[in-house]
């Protein structure tokens, strides 16, 4: 059964059931397999989930209708240059959306913004207890951590790292230490 492009196998080992599943990563010509194991019973690395963040074109627009059409609770505009973006956040009951747009031609933001013109879902944020130990436990299932592998302080004051979305079936993942 393939699900994302992964392929899972239900196996026995060792008198429990392990789930196997092979990453096929495909560049051109070249492939390569990574196998990744999950024993039942085991403590996930995720807890909740904290945001989605929405790319929008025009921030100011976006803020107004989030607040005047949808009547959400927003704040003001806030910057973020060393993460190159500006930053609206709209409260909601169980989870918070983050409107973003570029601040400056190089932010990392600025090129999906020219690929979808329109905006878009950007990434989704999960929190986790310990940034450090879940990002070398990522990489040793073969998990590319973007950036220098090292946390950097997130919108919301936490340490925060992102997974290459290839490696999560096209979803760019952002992890919050709680």
């Amino acid at each position: 059964m393939y699900i994302c492009g992964i392929e899972i196998r239900p196996e026995k080992s060792a008198g429990r059931t392990v789930l196997q599943t092979v990453l096929h990563a495909r560049n051109g010509t070249n492939h390569h397999e990574n196998h990744l194991t999950i024993f039942q019973g085991k403590i996930p690395m995720i807890g909740k989930f904290n945001h989605v963040a929405i790319v929008v074109p025009d921030i100011d627009v976006a803020q107004v209708m989030y607040r005047d059409v949808l009547r959400a609770k927003v704040s003001g505009i806030e910057d973020y240059p060393d993460h190159g973006v500006r930053v609206v956040f709209v409260e909601l009951p169980n989870t918070t959306i983050e409107l973003i747009t570029p601040l400056g031609e190089d932010s990392p933001v600025a090129k999906f913004l020219m690929r979808n013109p329109d905006g878009g879902i950007h990434h989704i944020c999960l929190e986790v207890k310990n940034i450090m130990e879940v990002r070398d436990r990522l990489r040793a299932e073969g998990v590319r951590i973007l950036g220098d592998g090292e946390p950097k302080t997130g919108a919301h004051g936490k340490p925060v790292l992102f997974a290459h979305p290839k490696d999560f079936c096209g979803t760019l993942i952002e992890i919050e230490e709680a």
